[in-house]
């Protein structure tokens, strides 16, 4: 989540750039027996920011909940990234949390996000460390009320007496407990991972501590941009993710996303985060799929984070935000191979007046065009103006074709 590049940040970059090993061929992200009710997401620093975004905007789909290591109140820096360093990350000052909640409630109310009556079923883990330099104490405090106001208080967990600096706690891998440092994964003999997953899904089968099953696939993440370009909001061209043996066969599986925090891609540090983070460990014993996807590091984003304060996209923390369309389709992707999934991928390429005359799209108060449901703009309402338009889920139409 750290902004401000030091030379050790700079230094790791390049080495994952010239040191992570090989990888698989890209594939195209195939479809899986997941149920749309079973989507969780999770995440570290500013990719626990991503997955409280997810969480608010798309409550409809991320039914089971999420988990949030050090990460803050959902539209925290208001756009602005002095506010996302100083109060929403080093608590230099109040994050205004009666202003966040009333915007939430206006978004919720104008579909802006989902509503938020949506998120009262899931669940939600909170880890906070005692001696997190990054993300202090304070700003999770303020996320474990803001949540206390959607969701019943026996549907959170708020663990906040580790004593672990800016990390991952894993009880398997990474730097001592108390370093804030590459690859921001520590041993702090405490499973985050398993702890999560066990909250939002309940008792699980005993983690597998020896060889996996299942294998890792490296997806194409650009077809899920209307312009097939990924990095034009500082996202990868792939991603990965983990699939256990049993979901590759067509059993009934789950899904997790898990977002990584800044610097911690692995453009930047290799698998160190989507292979020792402790989830996978978890998921194949249990039919869970896990989705990684991926940033880059750009002019604009130095620290490859997720965007949270706005750094690409002014919607960054609403359902029409680039990345979250993004995340969004990859999802309905997956849970498109569930038999009682009641959609399919569908595209269309024709005019914007033909787009809201069939509504796929709808004319905004400022008389321009966007797409139903992700709100992502289209254009003019004009015979002239043809756009490409995907329906991925029920009702949900957005710029793009299919992949």
């Amino acid at each position: 989540m750290a902004i401000l590049i030091r030379a050790r940040h700079l230094a790791c970059i390049l080495i994952g750039f010239l040191g992570t090993s090989a990888f698989a061929a890209v594939v195209a992200l195939p479809k899986y027996n997941v149920s749309v009710n079973d989507v969780s997401v999770s995440g570290f620093s500013s990719g626990a920011d991503m997955a409280v975004q997810m969480h608010f905007a798309y409550s409809k789909t991320v039914r089971k909940g999420a988990g949030v290591i050090a990460g803050g109140p959902y539209y925290c820096s208001q756009g602005n990234a002095a506010i996302s360093i100083g109060p929403c990350m080093a608590n230099t000052g109040s994050r205004n949390l009666p202003y966040l909640m009333s915007v939430v409630n206006t978004w919720s109310g104008n579909g802006y996000i989902d509503p938020t009556s949506n998120m009262a079923a899931s669940k939600v883990y909170l880890l906070s460390g005692t001696i997190d330099s990054t993300v202090r104490q304070p700003v999770m405090d303020d996320l474990k009320t803001m949540y206390g106001s959607y969701l019943p208080a026996a549907n959170i967990y708020y663990k906040n007496n580790l004593a672990a600096e800016h990390s991952v706690p894993t009880d398997f891998f990474g730097n001592g407990c108390a370093i804030n440092g590459s690859p921001y994964v520590d041993n702090c003999n405490f499973d985050t991972a398993g702890e999560i997953l066990k909250w939002m899904y309940g008792p699980l089968n005993p983690k597998n501590t020896g060889t996996l099953s299942g294998s890792f696939i490296n997806f194409d993440q650009s077809v899920f941009w209307g312009n097939f370009n990924p990095n034009t909001y500082s996202m990868a061209s792939s991603g990965y993710a983990y699939v256990p043996a049993t979901c590759a066969a067509g059993q009934s599986c789950r899904l997790h996303v898990a977002f990584h925090g800044c610097l911690q891609s692995a453009s930047v540090v290799g698998t160190a985060f989507y292979q020792n983070a402790g989830y996978n460990r978890w998921a194949d014993t249990n039919n869970i799929i896990v989705l990684y996807p991926q940033t880059i590091v750009t002019a604009n984003n130095p620290g490859g984070c997720w965007d949270w304060w706005g750094y690409e996209d002014v919607n960054f923390p609403a359902k029409s935000g680039g990345q979250m369309v993004a995340i969004k389709t990859m999802i309905d992707k997956i849970v498109s191979g569930n038999k009682a999934a009641p959609f399919t991928c569908s595209h269309w390429y024709a005019s914007n007046v033909s787009h809201v005359s069939a509504g796929r799209a709808y004319i905004g108060a400022d008389g321009q065009v966007y797409a139903k449901n992700s709100n992502q703009y289209l254009g003019y309402y004009m015979l002239m103006a043809y756009t490409d338009v995907r329906q991925t889920s029920a009702g949900y139409y957005a710029y793009g074709s299919c992949s």
